[in-house]
């Protein structure tokens, strides 16, 4: 079990703009470091509906990653723009990071949720997906475990899984509305949600 001293990197999914408080109060009273990497949300959502080459997409949407955490910022939490591992509740501002490493395909199948998970590699530590969603589902089904690096769904871009198990990320997908499951996922609980560890 992975003590509760060590980072953790936490995507906060654009659809949880509405849960930012909480959701950092959460942060905040497990005292687990967390390094937030924001999702892109309402920002991507714009960019997406723009005639742009997928190149141009592919920084709007980030810059867009980057609005969402100067917004999560505005709470009183502090900002990095560089890879390192928090001490505290932090928020990553992604856009300068990315644009000296450029390690991602630019694409809309390349979303805020690889993005975390790259984070998430780079730092080597486990990654949590906080979205609007109760985890994967299969067949309408969900998914306790991943275990085919080859499944596709709908509640993760279509890269993330693959680059999960290409890179050995321990990562888990976890219904950012329910406090509970934020709490209990964050103490390394089991909790309603999908777990993909590439490692076992």
């Amino acid at each position: 079990m992975t003590s509760l001293v060590s980072p953790l990197v936490v995507k906060v999914g654009g659809s949880l703009f509405d849960r930012v408080v909480p959701l950092l109060g959460i942060f905040r009273e497990v005292g687990r470091p967390v390094l937030i990497v924001p999702g892109g949300g309402k920002f991507a959502d714009l960019v997406r509906r723009l005639a742009v080459s997928d190149t141009a997409g592919h920084w709007m949407a980030i810059a867009g990653m980057e609005q969402f955490g100067w917004y999560i910022a505005s709470h009183g939490v502090p900002t990095t723009a560089g890879l390192a591992l928090p001490a505290e509740v932090t928020v990553l501002l992604p856009y300068c990071a990315l644009r000296e490493a450029d390690p991602l395909p630019h694409s809309w199948e390349v979303t805020s949720d690889t993005i975390a998970a790259w984070v998430a590699k780079e730092l080597s530590v486990d990654l949590l997906l906080l979205k609007s969603v109760d985890g994967i589902h299969h067949h309408r089904k969900l998914v306790s475990k991943v275990e085919d690096p080859s499944l596709t769904c709908d509640e993760v871009d279509r890269e993330f899984i693959p680059f999960v198990f290409e890179h050995g990320i321990r990562a888990r997908v976890v219904n950012g509305r329910h406090d509970d499951r934020v709490r209990g996922a964050l103490r390394e609980e089991a909790v309603t949600g999908t777990l993909i560890d590439p490692r076992f």
